[in-house]
């Protein structure tokens, strides 16, 4: 099979992730690198095209991936990516069968989601002592990062009016091309008011482009997905933080902290943009110091 053809199969797979089911930079960006991964597998084992994908080759590939030590959730992560291009290209009429349909995806290890505690919070947004336009911003993220549960990606998109101060929510952008929106506490509009009178301004006067992104970098340009994780890193030495972290153990911050403190479990599946209950019940983990409390307080012997 030509290997133009192929690549052609790719790029119309992308396309559709893009446009029809608006999917995020990130996951085709994971899409991409798993196909291009299971591409190369081909090639060291001769195999000239998708059309020629047997089961006995999906068991190599696997068998191959588990003597590389890969993840459950990785292996699990590429087979779905191949899962969804051959049905993809099934749909289309390109392949007559769908190989990887009929691999069982391994069961991911089961790991509570890692979160700061409200005292290592207020200990991150403390670390923020200046007032230069980058401190003004950094802290305007963190706040609204914690404030609404929103992801990285979300974050990247977010417009200075998706925000409406008046009523104190903010419109996101989720996966899939979904809206919704969230409230934004007091502390986080409060910063963000901020940043846009003395922070924002001086770092958009650095760009010749015009943006209405609402988080900018010192060149007047939007940030990256890397520059938030980078900026957390960064902010975490700061306030003497040691254990690793990165923007999403903010989200899970913010889901657990609303748990912990009472909220419904199907709200904090609307305010986090879960599609699917059992996707936000992992929160339902509690803090030793929550279970302690629960137990004390409510068993008769206690």
């Amino acid at each position: 099979m030509d290997q133009k053809l192929e690549q052609q199969w790719v790029e119309l797979f992308m396309r559709y992730l893009q446009i029809e089911k608006g999917c995020s930079p990130h996951t085709l960006s994971n899409y991409a690198r798993d196909i291009d991964a299971f591409y190369l597998f081909m090639k060291k084992e001769a195999i000239p095209s998708l059309k020629d994908v047997t089961y006995a080759v999906l068991r190599t590939y696997l068998t191959e991936l588990h003597e590389k030590k890969y993840a459950k959730k990785t292996i699990s992560r590429k087979l779905s990516a191949m899962r969804s291009f051959c049905r993809f290209l099934k749909r289309e009429g390109i392949l007559q069968d769908n190989v990887f349909a009929h691999a069982s995806l391994p069961k991911a290890d089961s790991k509570l989601p890692q979160f700061l505690y409200e005292e290592e919070m207020q200990k991150l947004f403390e670390g923020i002592k200046g007032e230069s336009p980058i401190d003004l911003r950094d802290r305007a993220i963190l706040e609204l990062i914690y404030a609404t549960g929103m992801r990285v990606s979300e974050c990247c998109l977010l417009e200075i009016n998706h925000l409406d101060f008046s009523l104190g929510t903010v419109l996101v952008y989720g996966k899939g091309k979904k809206e919704r929106y969230v409230p934004v506490g007091s502390y986080a509009v409060q910063a963000i008011l901020r940043y846009l009178e003395l922070g924002r301004p001086s770092l958009k006067g650095k760009s010749v482009t015009e943006t209405n992104l609402l988080f900018l970098n010192y060149r007047g340009n939007g940030l990256s997905e890397r520059s938030y994780r980078t900026i957390l890193t960064k902010r975490m030495e700061e306030a003497s933080l040691y254990h690793r972290i990165s923007p999403h153990k903010l989200r899970h911050s913010f889901a657990t902290h609303l748990l912990n403190n009472g909220a419904d479990l199907r709200v904090v599946q609307d305010l986090l943009g879960h599609e699917h209950l059992s996707t936000t019940q992992v929160y339902t983990h509690v803090s030793k110091d929550r279970l302690r409390d629960v137990y004390m307080n409510h068993h008769p012997r206690a």
